[in-house]
């Protein structure tokens, strides 16, 4: 069994990764970050920042990304359950606009790769839910943006079971077709 399963996802360049698990009666062990087993799957970007967001449920954060100094992301949940989303923001995609949802939690304990050039938001479906990601450059604020959750373009299926909890900056985030988007 390899150390890492890597799974394909709809949007080229995004997808899930499912570590090897060992388990017994003690609890379980896995290899959360291996820089020569991610360079054999494909990500060689060097990881400069590590986040840890903790958020109760149907907080929904994002959409998030970086038009300067973009950040490519390793995203996985130690605690709860989330619903991770990457939007692709690369006008010459041929996936421009397109979303990807991934349940993330930490009893999947699958990761997602989210490289620079999307946006990336959850939405916390557990009671609490512990998110940590490894980021390829660092917080930027002046170069950040925010696509409006609800977008009416982007039609993003939340998963929804109330109001979400949504932060004023988020709230304001931009019309996806009036985001400032990459090449």
């Amino acid at each position: 069994m390899d150390a890492i399963n890597k799974i394909p996802t709809s949007l080229p360049g995004v997808f899930i990764l499912e570590p090897r698990v060992f388990g017994d009666e003690r609890g379980f062990f896995f290899e959360s970050y291996n820089q020569q087993l991610m360079a054999q799957i494909g990500i060689n970007e060097q990881f400069v920042q590590d986040n840890h967001s903790c958020s109760s449920r149907n907080v929904l954060r994002g959409l998030h990304y970086q038009v300067k100094h973009p950040q490519g992301k390793l995203v996985r949940v130690v605690e709860g359950e989330v619903l991770d989303v990457a939007v692709d923001m690369r006008r010459s995609s041929s996936t421009f606009g397109r979303w990807e949802a991934v349940r993330l939690s930490g009893e999947n304990k699958r990761m997602l790769w989210v490289p620079a050039g999307f946006a990336h938001g959850f939405r916390v479906l557990s009671q609490k839910a512990h998110v940590l990601y490894k980021a390829t450059d660092f917080y930027a604020p002046e170069h950040e943006r925010t696509v409006v959750w609800n977008d009416p373009d982007l039609k993003i299926d939340w998963e929804l079971d109330g109001e979400p909890i949504v932060s004023t900056k988020d709230r304001r985030g931009a019309a996806f077709r009036d985001a400032e988007s990459y090449a």
